[in-house]
């Protein structure tokens, strides 16, 4: 990746520090957006603040930008929020942080990405391919970003590469609060056939790959980074083949 013109969003903090962090170490020269400064800047990268929904903040800030050779679409997330105790208006904020921004972002880098025959790469949740409660417009979102990558990956081939990494839980400076302190997390942890939640670094490495000539055959697929999944409920609860 050396020489190579990275743009990570929402690449502050967690893991998108993990990503932004990988491509440095790869040689890249790494640009991470988000619209407040980091509180620890990732070592080697610049930083710029950026709102990404709005979208002709978005466009200006990718046409000041001589070139884009990767970008990583990484800004995200959601608050615990069941679907009947709020107003639809407040999961749409959802929707377009983890799925509209994406676009707008992709869609601004369009031009500098052809030019360069460059690569996408989305940062997906499992939470797009199973039931997500308490998250499900996130996890709809997310669903949606998978396909908007395959259907990317279509119309612009062979000019640009767009994939998606399928992301488990990952340990960040937030876990404690998600998971309910340390305990919460070491409880979390071994419903994971890995046995512990993934490091941002690694989550990185894996774009870094996807994003890399390693990967020059590898468009419109979805790279899952989950440590094996979940466990199948059903397994617990059977009662056969049960050491007594």
């Amino acid at each position: 990746m050396r020489g190579k013109a990275v743009v990570v969003t929402g690449g502050t903090r967690g893991v998108g520090a993990g990503i932004a962090a990988a491509f440095v170490r790869a040689g890249a020269e790494v640009v991470v957006c988000a619209r407040r400064p980091p509180e620890k800047p990732v070592e080697g990268a610049v930083f710029a603040p950026l709102d990404l929904r709005d979208p002709q903040a978005v466009r200006g800030f990718f046409e000041a930008l001589a070139r884009v050779d990767v970008l990583v679409n990484n800004a995200g997330g959601t608050p615990y929020r069941l679907l009947a105790q709020s107003e639809a208006e407040r999961h749409a904020r959802v929707l377009e942080l983890n799925l509209t921004a994406p676009l707008t972002a992709t869609l601004a880098a369009y031009d500098r990405l052809r030019r360069a025959r460059g690569s996408v790469v989305m940062i997906g949740s499992v939470s797009g391919t199973r039931p997500s409660p308490g998250a499900a417009a996130y996890g709809a979102a997310k669903a949606g970003l998978e396909n908007l990558a395959r259907s990317m990956a279509v119309e612009w081939a062979p000019d640009i590469r767009v994939n998606t990494l399928v992301l488990g839980m990952v340990r960040t400076e937030l876990s404690a609060l998600h998971y309910g302190g340390e305990d919460g997390v070491e409880a979390v942890s071994r419903t994971v056939p890995a046995g512990r939640l993934a490091d941002p670094v690694e989550v990185g490495e894996a774009a870094v790959f996807l994003a890399s000539d390693a990967a020059a055959y590898i468009s419109g697929a979805s790279l899952l980074v989950h440590g094996g999944g979940e466990r199948p409920a059903y397994l617990d609860a059977a009662t056969v083949n049960k050491e007594e």
